[in-house]
């Protein structure tokens, strides 16, 4: 059986968990291929509902396996957290597994990445402080520690040494910053490990296998393709890669072994953090829509930054992704509206682009160009067929399909499992 991608097209907090959440109980294993917990999905079951930061939302369906890939970075005191929050609400996380080959989040990466972020000062990128970034940074340099390191006390103390050698000579000559102590590390991560060893495992073979007796496998990125460190808003981006060609890097599987993309999108535009943005609205109708949407980060609680629909960025996140389906969330924002303006080219010095602008200083200084479209004032979040839609809504849909490229397959018009409108079915 094929693998299947989900991934966010716009900047992260599309409503991915929701999607993964509703095909995961048509999939057998759920599977994290990057990020940490600097990203978050939000489910809504019944009255429930359940912010996830590292485990995927796969968690939350009796039948399925949640796996966090080697591509993840993973800070073993959130990730236990998370999981004991969610026994403490009947949620069975024993069937959780973790690669042997993710990379831990230590205490030298949260320190680095808060004292380095004050220190750029207006020139800040907007991290969250969680040690995302220094801990790939350190992976690629090979100075990293793995998962499978708390397997193995000697390995993993002489890895920790070797760190904070130079590590806490950064932190305390350069930022004037209290050391960091070995042996107070240790101790630490070996009371995660007698936590986390039942979990530990060699998660790619495990995949494999299951695609090969037929199972189906999800595969689930944070943030979105905007953020993705070499397709993204650089050097306003996450330190990972989101977009779809990672997802068989960061899962250990052949990418041949997947089929479909979906792209989850929302029918408007936001984003966390610093960075261009250009359909940003500062304004009153920001905003109502930051208000009526919930635009509130599910990991950090900032305010996100709102706007309309970019057509743009929709057509750049299926030709990175190769996109085969677009999942449209939050249709039901937008009701009220007398027109909903839609975003379908750029300027940029005088200039008119449809496409993607090639460099950061093109992308700085475009201005959307808009079309206006008729609105809807009629509640639909109770609908439970598209044909059953006004017809203003169904004509947006259709519009954001044209202009993007690719199909609309789902339709979410409301947070909880039940509001999502299936136009064709994604397994």
């Amino acid at each position: 059986m094929p693998a299947l991608v989900l991934i966010g097209a716009q900047w992260g907090d599309e409503g991915k968990g929701k999607a993964t959440d509703l095909l995961g109980g048509a999939v057998d294993y759920v599977v994290r291929y990057q990020g940490g917990n600097n990203a978050g999905h939000t489910v809504v079951i019944g009255t429930e509902s359940y912010a996830l930061h590292l485990i995927p939302s796969g968690v939350l369906r009796t039948d399925c396996v949640p796996v966090i890939g080697n591509g993840v970075v993973i800070d073993p005191g959130v990730l236990l957290a998370e999981m004991d929050g969610l026994q403490a609400r009947g949620v069975d996380v024993t069937r959780l597994l973790i690669s042997a080959d993710a990379h831990l989040i230590m205490p030298h990466h949260r320190a680095l990445d808060r004292v380095t972020e004050r220190y750029l000062g207006k020139a800040r990128i907007g991290t969250t402080g969680r040690g995302i970034g220094p801990a790939y940074g350190d992976k690629v340099a090979r100075t990293g520690i793995r998962v499978q390191d708390l397997l193995d006390p000697g390995i993993f103390r002489q890895k920790l040494e070797l760190a904070l050698r130079e590590k806490n000579q950064v932190l305390t000559k350069v930022y004037n910053r209290r050391r960091i102590e070995v042996d107070d590390v240790v101790e630490e991560y070996a009371a995660y490990a007698r936590r986390l060893t039942p979990h530990i495992a060699d998660t790619g073979l495990l995949l494999d296998t299951a695609l090969r007796d037929g199972k189906v496998v999800l595969l689930e990125g944070s943030q979105g393709t905007l953020l993705d460190v070499d397709h993204g808003t650089y050097p306003f981006v996450t330190s990972s890669n989101p977009t779809a060609g990672y997802a068989a890097t960061g899962a250990g599987i052949g990418p041949t072994r997947i089929s479909r993309v979906v792209g989850i999108i929302k029918a408007y535009t936001t984003r966390v953090g610093s960075g261009p943005f250009p359909t940003e609205l500062d304004d009153k109708v920001g905003e109502e829509l930051r208000r009526i949407g919930g635009e509130f980060g599910v990991t950090t609680g900032r305010a996100r930054r709102t706007g309309w629909f970019d057509a743009v960025i929709a057509r750049y996140a299926v030709r990175v992704n190769g996109l085969t389906d677009l999942f449209l969330t939050k249709l039901d924002v937008l009701s009220g509206f007398d027109t909903v303006p839609v975003c379908v080219g750029y300027e940029i010095n005088g200039r008119r682009t449809n496409e993607m602008p090639m460099t950061q200083t093109d992308f700085h200084h475009a201005k959307p160009i808009y079309e206006e479209l008729p609105g809807w004032h009629e509640d639909i979040s109770q609908v439970t067929d598209f044909d059953d839609l006004p017809e203003a809504a169904r004509a947006y849909v259709s519009t954001i399909e044209e202009m993007a490229g690719a199909p609309v397959s789902a339709v979410g018009v409301g947070p909880g499992r039940t509001q999502t409108l299936v136009i064709n079915e994604l397994i």
